[in-house]
């Protein structure tokens, strides 16, 4: 990857492309399927009203690859997953909204120098399936506790430890009004890392971007809530798989759920 483009970027091939994809598919597969959610694939360039209206532009736009055409590269597939609906009116009837997605997401890690300088844990270019809800007011902190329960799933059944984390005021993103983090366990940190975040951004995003709905019997116009959490970042489960599912003889198990993904292949062997 450091010949083709620069630091940070990587190259699967064979057996590790092959799990990379198996990982998507089963991730969009139980969103879809088992937790209802409509599967979206957005563009990855976006405008700058876009950034603007998920918030990260423009307290961000460091951390941002820019195009010559004023267009951005996305950081999460939250942003335009939440813009499908910038300046509408959404019926009562139709909320909540559930969107999943896989995309690649590309962030410059400005501030991050010296930090996970190796490996697959932080990239400039990485693939996640991201998940936004959209629903009314009254519903969002339940929903957050559903979005979360949803990306958990996807480390239950791939036998992952992991653990769920709320976020200090302090540490939550810019938008967010609360955040759940789930982090898996990497032996060979000897420590949890993040592989999700979870978070209720409650009016700040729908405010920005103008999503609102009509009440049905009233017909008065409110904004929406939205929210979003990755459902999960694909690289890091790789590596949270290669690691906790490590043989003695350096061979891979796949987890019994991931093998009908890559044609019920049970072992990697080195």
């Amino acid at each position: 990857g450091t010949k083709i483009a620069k630091a940070r970027f990587t190259v699967l091939k064979n057996r590790g492309a092959r799990l990379e994809r198996a990982l998507i598919n089963f991730m969009l597969d139980i969103h879809t399927k088992e937790h209802h959610y409509q599967e979206i694939f957005p563009p990855f360039l976006v405008n700058a009203t876009t950034m603007t209206g998920t918030g990260q532009l423009p307290k961000f736009e460091n951390e941002l690859f820019k195009s010559n055409d004023d267009l951005y590269l996305i950081p999460t597939a939250e942003v335009p997953l939440t813009n499908l609906h910038q300046g509408e009116i959404v019926p009562e009837v139709d909320l909540p909204l559930y969107y999943a997605a896989y995309t690649a997401c590309f962030r410059r890690e400005a501030g991050s120098y010296g930090k996970d300088v190796r490996g697959l844990i932080r990239q400039h270019q990485f693939n996640k399936v991201e998940l936004v809800k959209i629903c009314k007011p009254e519903d969002s902190y339940s929903e957050l506790e559903k979005l979360t329960q949803d990306a958990e799933v996807i480390l239950q059944r791939l036998e992952l430890p992991y653990r769920v984390v709320v976020l200090s005021t302090g540490d939550i993103g810019f938008s967010a009004a609360k955040t759940y983090d789930l982090e898996v366990w990497l032996p060979s940190q000897g420590k949890y890392r993040e592989i999700s975040s979870c978070s209720n951004c409650t009016d700040f995003q729908a405010r920005r971007a103008n999503i609102r709905y009509r009440e049905e019997e009233s017909g008065k116009v409110h904004f929406v809530h939205t929210l979003n959490g990755s459902g999960v970042a694909v690289g890091r489960t790789m590596v949270a798989i290669l690691e906790n599912f490590q043989e003695k003889d350096g061979s891979i198990t796949i987890p019994d759920a991931l093998r009908p993904y890559i044609d019920g292949l049970q072992k990697i062997s080195t």
